[in-house]
């Protein structure tokens, strides 16, 4: 029998899977259980992919989710390739610029390494 995880923001034990995400209906927020931060042994982070994929400075991903881009009607889009990803520490995992769009910032839980 598969275990249902706690929302990691409101720890609700009413957590549903919707597609590749969790969804919490108390405080709405969205999660992949492989999308979080890790912590290694020698203290660094080792920021994961929605797959789990461990992800590096330099490396292209592919955006899993249609992202409203906030501030503006642009929206990113499924499958949207986005290469040279730095990653940072906050509340966003990922500085990138999205052709057509530009600089922004993105949560590794919405992206898989290509």
């Amino acid at each position: 029998m598969n275990e249902t995880p706690a929302c990691p923001k409101c720890k609700s034990e009413y957590a549903y899977e919707d597609g590749a995400l969790w969804v919490c209906p108390d405080c709405g927020h969205e999660w992949t259980p492989g999308g979080e931060k890790m912590e290694t042994t020698s203290g660094e982070k080792m920021i994961k992919d929605a797959n789990g994929n461990v992800l590096q400075d330099g490396d292209t991903v592919s955006v899993i989710k249609d992202l409203k881009v906030k501030g503006s009607s642009l929206v990113v889009k499924v499958g949207t390739k986005v290469k040279n990803i730095r990653l940072v520490d906050g509340d966003h995992d990922i500085d990138c610029k999205i052709p057509g769009i530009g600089a922004m910032g993105l949560k590794s839980e919405f992206v898989k390494k290509v």
